[in-house]
Order: C-alpha cells, then sequence, then structure tokens
C-alpha cells in the first residue's frame, strides 16, 4: 500500500483530472462509474480508474463522492458483485469529497470491473461502482 499526503493527494488529483480531458494525448486511459449504495449505506458521486502509459494507475472519488459513514471504510475492486478483499487500496480518507488512491503495481485493474467501499470490520459492501 502505497500512502500519500493530501497535499499529494490534492496535487495528483488535480494533475490526473486535468489530463484526463486528453488521455490519447496524455498517453493514458480512463475508465469511469458511478457509486450506488449497498447493504443499507447511502453511497453516491463518481470514480475514474486513469490508466498511465507507463503501467501505473489511481483510481479517482470525484469531487461529489460521498458515503453516509460506516465503521472502517475501505477502497478496493472487485468482479461481479464479488469484492476481491486482495485489492484493498486502503482506508478510505475521507466520507466525501475528491480523493485520490495509487493502484500498487501488484493490482491489475484490468481484472476487474467494479470499484467498492467495503467495511472491511462487518465484511459488507457499502457501495459499488461498475466501470465501463
Amino acid at each position: 500500500m502505497h500512502i500519500i499526503t493530501s497535499k499529494a493527494a490534492a496535487f495528483i488529483a488535480a494533475a490526473l483530472i486535468a489530463f484526463s480531458a486528453v488521455p490519447a494525448a496524455a498517453g493514458q486511459s480512463v475508465i469511469s462509474g458511478s457509486f450506488k449504495g449497498e447493504s443499507d449505506h447511502i453511497t453516491t458521486g463518481g470514480v475514474q480508474i486513469v490508466k498511465t502509459a507507463d503501467g501505473g494507475a489511481v483510481v479517482i472519488l470525484d469531487s461529489d463522492f460521498s458515503l453516509d459513514g460506516a465503521p472502517d471504510p475501505r477502497v478496493g475492486f472487485g468482479s461481479d458483485g464479488v469484492y476481491v478483499e486482495a485489492s484493498d487500496l486502503g482506508e478510505l480518507q475521507n466520507i466525501s469529497g475528491l480523493q485520490v488512491y495509487v493502484v500498487p503495481p501488484s493490482i491489475n485493474v484490468d481484472d476487474f470491473n467494479e470499484v467498492y467501499i467495503w467495511c472491511k470490520k462487518f465484511a459488507v459492501s457499502l457501495g459499488v461502482a461498475s466501470l465501463n
């Protein structure tokens, strides 16, 4: 897991969002989705996966992201309705607003079609975004 400061995250997010508007020119591709709440939680907002030409990737929770709250929320990936615990990107930084999570090289984002907000304490999905 890579840990970055909130100041660095804000800088990275601003830079990536600026470049994501022209992915071909920047050598990037962008996959996006929108969260829907699960397990009686309200989770809303957009998410983007930005893949760079060098094989790196980041997950960006958009400025409209919001979670109604839960213990031990995490960010990770899954496929076809199943969360993959090994894809955990770390603890949710805030229950709302713009956030950036660096995807470690050990995780291939192409293996997944969903981004999860996951409650580790109770092993339930708080929200899921299907990627397109």
